[in-house]
């Protein structure tokens, strides 16, 4: 239990059990609005912000940060860290759903399945006799980023017969060869985003490495959107220099309705909803949730749920 009080700041709804847990500890309240006094621990999912002025408004009663997710560029951890506060996250829980959907996207890419869809409903069944979709069997898939979305996802691919190759700043894995980024570009008939966001990895895949990626290339984004240059990627596609793309995430979200990327047929997009499958999105929310009820009353923690375990 929290001490007697005490609140926890939800940002956004979580799996109704999971609220429950919480709950069960200390009462909950929605939002970041004042007054903060009084918060022991801060819970968000992927919108909602935790910047170094919701910490400090916390006070001293704040005793730890969560994000429901593996990602967090949502939370400010360098702050947190100098507070003391350890950040609890869910590295493991959407690895396997996020992959798939990745896979998801790539498929419906290579099918058409949208147009496809849309055709039929339409009453058009001539769209049978349109452009031929594209076989996955021995193609070349260019894995940037081997974390453990990259890897799975590496995975995938090769049970569809497609050659693997990766591209990573630290990891490596035997069944993946390594090759230099451009290599990669140049000789990959997918490639499929998996880097985590920092300031060092933001518009990773910019214009310049764009134009460097294999005619007829299929990129695939599942990881973050400002890692990408969205207009020039716009541009290779309108030109017909890639083929198209799958993006579960966009540097603005929700998106402008201008925006280009928006008016072409060959992308496929979702709603940042790669990792949420339903049994997925109840694992990660117990976890983390059931960790930061953990803390709050004993002080321990589990450290590979912490994204800043040197606090501990």
């Amino acid at each position: 239990m929290a001490e007697p009080g005490a609140c926890i700041a939800l940002l956004e709804p979580l799996h109704p059990e999971a609220e429950a847990v919480l709950a069960a500890a200390a009462s909950l309240r929605p939002g970041l609005g004042a007054p903060l006094p009084g918060v022991a621990a801060i819970v968000t999912r992927g919108m909602g912000r935790i910047p170094a002025e919701a910490l400090a408004a916390a006070g001293a009663t704040l005793r730890c940060v969560a994000r429901v997710g593996a990602g967090t560029d949502n939370v400010d951890v360098a702050a947190a860290t100098a507070a003391g506060l350890p950040v609890f996250y869910a590295p493991e829980a959407f690895t396997a759903s996020t992959a798939e959907h990745a896979l998801a996207l790539l498929l419906a890419v290579c099918r058409r399945l949208p147009a496809l869809d849309g055709a039929v409903r339409a009453g058009d069944w001539a769209a049978r006799g349109g452009p031929a979709g594209l076989d996955l069997a021995g193609r070349r898939l260019g894995i940037i980023g081997l974390g453990r979305i990259g890897r799975r996802f590496g995975a995938l691919a090769q049970a569809l017969g497609m050659e693997v190759c990766a591209w990573s700043r630290h990891s490596r894995d035997p069944r993946f060869p390594q090759r230099p980024l451009p290599s990669l570009l140049a000789g990959s008939d997918v490639v499929s985003l998996h880097l985590s966001l920092a300031e060092e990895t933001r518009g990773f895949l910019g214009a310049e490495r764009l134009a460097a990626m294999k005619p007829g290339a299929i990129l695939i984004n599942v990881a973050r959107g400002a890692l990408l240059d969205e207009p020039a990627l716009a541009a290779a596609l309108a030109s017909g220099r890639l083929r198209g793309a799958g993006l579960d995430v966009l540097a603005q979200e929700p998106p402008p309705t201008d925006h280009p990327l928006l008016q072409l047929p060959q992308v496929v997009l979702t709603p940042h909803t790669g990792a949420l499958t339903e049994g997925a999105y109840r694992l990660a929310c117990l976890q983390v949730a059931s960790a930061v009820v953990r803390y709050l009353g004993s002080g321990t923690a589990d450290p590979a749920l912490v994204r800043n375990p040197e606090v501990l």
